[in-house]
């Protein structure tokens, strides 16, 4: 082998730098955590100082659980994040299966003004989607604050590539057999894109769960508030900051995603792959 073909691959090879920035980027995602899993099991005169000695204690829990109904808001981030999950697999699996198979006219415009949903900032529909929730009469309601993430371009644009990837002869088998359209798009294209819709609800999941912005302008109650809202009594500064209790009310707020994530790691990242998004 060449001295030059030896300087190539050497080149290629990750190298011992690569190997540390992702040490490193690794350490810097982990600090907040750690910081937080310290903070909200020792006192609250421990969270600005590390001391292995530091006595342990579940109070900071007890007093954050005490603070807010905490029931309620997982109660209704559950409610909140299953039903837009399920409303945007419906809409979109529809949606994907007539972009995909169906011929009508403008169907490329129409496609094409569904993605443009992707390039347009949700907090700059703030004002027309609350003004919109009012004149429905849906202000605090958990239904106004999903209703705006119904359709997702995101989940018809994946949907409809793996549609259409899917070879067109299963539809003729199908059709042989009596089957009719919606029974082909039930037996053959949702078993077939399995991968996407795991893969897309995690992201949806995630993103509900963590969305703040939205509900906290169109909920006005504890009835219709998600757990980001509740969250913000603990940082109020007329009660004064107790970061330890803010740190057990986060840990709480997060578990949920948090055990998910540990128990299926290898089922996520498998879904992230098969269904290609990097």
């Amino acid at each position: 082998m060449s001295h030059t073909t030896q300087q190539r691959l050497a080149f290629n090879e990750p190298g011992w730098l690569d190997t540390l920035a992702a040490w490193l980027l690794g350490l810097l995602w982990l600090l907040p955590l750690v910081y937080a899993v310290w903070t909200a099991f020792h006192p609250a005169e421990f969270s600005t100082r590390f001391e292995l000695s530091a006595p342990l204690t579940l109070n900071n829990f007890r007093r954050a659980w005490e603070a807010a109904p905490f029931a309620r808001y997982f109660f209704n981030t559950t409610v909140l994040t299953g039903m837009i999950l399920v409303a945007q697999l419906v809409i979109s699996t529809l949606a994907a299966y007539a972009f995909a198979r169906f011929r009508f006219r403008r169907r490329n415009l129409a496609f094409a003004l569904v993605l443009m949903q992707l390039v347009v900032m949700p907090d700059l529909l703030v004002v027309a989607n609350y003004k919109t929730m009012a004149q429905l009469g849906l202000i605090d309601s958990l239904l106004a604050i999903g209703l705006p993430y119904f359709a997702s371009a995101f989940a018809i644009f994946l949907l409809r590539q793996t549609f259409m990837s899917i070879p067109k002869e299963l539809d003729d088998a199908a059709r042989v057999e009596g089957a009719g359209a919606l029974q082909i798009l039930w037996r053959v294209y949702v078993p077939l894109a399995r991968p996407v819709y795991i893969a897309f609800a995690l992201v949806s999941v995630s993103f509900h769960w963590n969305n703040f912005l939205w509900p906290l302008i169109v909920t006005n109650s504890v009835n219709a508030r998600p757990l980001t809202v509740g969250l913000q009594v603990f940082s109020a500064v007329d009660q004064g900051i107790d970061w330890s209790i803010i740190t057990a009310a986060t840990l709480m707020s997060s578990a949920p995603l948090l055990i998910a994530f540990l128990l299926f790691q290898r089922q996520f990242v498998q879904s992230f792959m098969r269904a290609g998004i990097k």
